[in-house]
């Protein structure tokens, strides 16, 4: 058995005790008993890479005057990597009413035009520390984050093909996950959580994450197609070869059969870049609608 220093380090460092686990798909949180702190421990995809990109973006998000969690400790030993944050206050983003939506997409605006600036000399990759520039191209950066197993897929070459036009996208900083629970209200404050995303890529990537996450929790909430709100979403930057990007990145992450509900022409009719906005998120809607009901979990 491994002893308590080695099994849980940050208790030498004075932090916790720390209550039951919450768990997600890649990563495990844990809040201190008196409410000061949160454990993360990183699993699953990368669980090292994930936990340095976070804290490393952490601090530089929070020199340009971004509310960002402070990073009380971090490490990792042979079984998990982790990040013990400072609390913050606030409660997340809600997305339950139209004016909570127009709210929430407010914010992401907000966040988004302090990140989004060009950088000079930056190429596509995850992170925001300067990289070689191992990735030629921003399309191919977001075909990188596939299984191999997809490049086999009837759809591969359609996506691909689709996916170019981005390349002449300036590259600029990305949060990487701007769901309504990474923004927390805390009056008039805003506060910006979990970076462990980060990336650096055309902006389009953050907005249609929103997008998606959007679409796919309201529709998995039990709302119609029809009702989710085109009006607000189309205030956000649109293309739809990303789109239809974020939604097969979205099932190859999940079981490895749902991957093959998607047809080559779904990803064609997804990503015709003649549609308009408001055409192609209600496509969106309704392939996400058909994956909930083929079973598809969120």
């Amino acid at each position: 058995m491994r002893n308590t220093k080695t099994a849980e380090p940050w208790i030498e460092q004075g932090l916790g005790p720390f209550g039951p686990a919450a768990l997600k798909p890649y990563s495990r949180t844990r809040f201190a008993t008196d409410g000061s702190a949160l454990l993360k421990i990183y699993v699953g995809i990368d669980p090292e890479g994930r936990r340095q990109r976070e804290v490393a973006t952490v601090e530089r998000a929070a020199l340009w005057g971004i509310s960002v969690p402070a990073v009380l400790a971090t490490g990792n030993d042979e079984a998990e990597s982790w990040t013990v944050f400072r609390t913050v206050d606030g409660s997340p983003c809600s997305v339950s009413t139209h004016s909570a939506i127009e709210e929430y997409i407010g914010h992401v605006v907000a966040v988004s035009g302090r990140l989004h600036r060009p950088i000079a000399g930056a190429t596509p990759g995850s992170g925001w520390e300067a990289r070689q520039a191992s990735v030629a191209s921003s399309h191919q950066f977001l075909l990188d984050q596939f299984s191999p197993r997809c490049r086999s897929l009837p759809w591969w070459a359609v996506l691909s093909e689709a996916l170019q036009p981005i390349d002449s996208h300036p590259v600029v900083r990305l949060h990487g996950d701007l769901k309504p629970e990474h923004l927390l209200i805390d009056g008039e404050r805003l506060h910006v959580v979990d970076w462990e995303a980060s990336a650096c890529g055309p902006a389009v990537l953050d907005y249609t994450d929103v997008v998606f996450h959007l679409v796919r929790d309201l529709l998995y909430g039990g709302m119609p197609p029809g009702r989710i709100p085109v009006d607000l979403l189309t205030r956000l930057p649109f293309s739809g070869p990303v789109l239809a990007w974020r939604l097969l990145l979205w099932l190859d992450r999940r079981r490895t059969r749902d991957i093959d509900l998607i047809t080559a022409h779904d990803v064609y009719r997804l990503a015709a870049e003649e549609q308009a906005a408001a055409s192609a998120y209600r496509s969106l809607a309704q392939s996400v609608a058909l994956l909930r009901a083929a079973g598809v979990p969120r």
